[in-house]
Parts: structure tokens; C-alpha cells; sequence
């Protein structure tokens, strides 16, 4: 049986909740396990930056919940464009 329009954005809130929960809990995960010492030094000719792989870790894992949301929204709206073309 076909969802309702009300039922898939209910569903699509809660695959995007869900997604961020556990990208949180991953990146909180990867910032406390990885070592605050190690990293990647970076040198420009004015400045010398140190990125610590826990850093690293979280942001990639912050990015990775937007991209998914992100793609899970464009779905639904293409979805809805192309259920109201019918």
C-alpha cells in the first residue's frame, strides 16, 4: 500500500534524525578515540598549521550526515515533482 504524503515526510524527519544521531555519535566517537597529538601539519609560506586526525574525523563525519541529508531531501522533492507531473 502507497504512503500518504504526510506519512513520507514523517518517515523522510525521521531517516534524517536518525542519520544525524548516529553521525554525531560516530564523530563524538572519533574525536574522543583518535590521538589530539597526531595530524597533518600543513605549511603555507606565511603560516604552519597543525589539523589533528581527531579533527579530521569529526568534521568528515559531520559532512557526511549533511550529505545524506541532503540527498535524502532532493529525493523526496524530486519524488513529490514527479508524483504531481502524473
Amino acid at each position: 500500500m502507497p504512503l500518504t504524503p504526510m506519512q513520507q515526510t514523517v518517515q523522510l524527519g525521521f531517516r534524517v534524525a536518525f542519520v544525524w544521531a548516529l553521525g554525531l555519535l560516530l564523530a563524538a566517537a572519533v574525536r574522543a578515540l583518535l590521538p589530539e597529538q597526531m595530524g597533518f601539519t600543513m605549511t603555507t609560506p606565511t603560516r604552519t598549521f597543525f589539523l589533528p586526525f581527531n579533527r579530521v574525523g569529526f568534521w568528515t563525519c559531520i559532512r557526511a550526515a549533511v550529505t545524506v541529508t541532503v540527498l535524502v531531501v532532493v529525493r523526496a522533492m524530486i519524488g513529490d515533482l514527479a508524483s504531481a507531473a502524473r
